[in-house]
């Protein structure tokens, strides 16, 4: 597995995460790229969160680059509220095992402090490497569902682990 490293997430990071949500390339599976406009205020938020320790939200560190995120926090949504786990890796820094390790660390983390019973994942139903790294990190695939995204729908794979069981 990728060695990466876990730092939260800071406004310093504002390059990182904007540059991945306008990304065509990177959000393809969710619905196409967004606006900037407002990005700098959704961080704010999301750094807030971290501060608050209400949301885990991390700048996936490799080799001294930053190459992405993954967070967890509590999704609301015409299913109720459950912790859930997204991530990104930047396009040119995909394919080495960066997601799959920054995964599998969150998770320990999350076992290791008994944070959180259980955890969802939604992957658009065909992102195969996202649905990939949910089968390698040990979730059950519970179905497919529609998830509201940043004023758009997805049709989403549904997938939840057993955090004390998650290895």
């Amino acid at each position: 597995m990728a060695d990466v490293s876990l730092r939260p997430i800071s406004m310093d990071d504002l390059p990182l995460y904007e540059g991945m949500l306008t990304d065509p390339r990177m959000m393809t599976e969710l619905g196409g790229p967004l606006a900037s406009d407002g990005l700098a205020d959704k961080l704010a938020g999301i750094v807030r969160d971290v501060e608050r320790d209400d949301a885990w939200f991390f700048v996936i560190v490799a080799d001294g680059r930053d190459v992405g995120t993954v967070c967890v926090w509590d999704a609301d949504d015409d299913w109720g509220s459950a912790p859930e786990i997204g991530w990104m890796v930047r396009s040119e820094e995909q394919g080495h095992g960066y997601a799959s390790a920054a995964v599998a660390e969150v998770l320990r983390r999350a076992r290791e402090q008994d944070r959180w019973d259980e955890i969802h994942s939604h992957p658009g139903v065909s992102n195969g490497p996202s649905n990939a790294i949910c089968r390698k990190a040990g979730f059950e695939k519970l179905g497919e569902r529609d998830i509201p995204y940043m004023d758009r729908t997805l049709r989403c794979a549904h997938w939840r682990i057993d955090v004390a069981s998650a290895s």
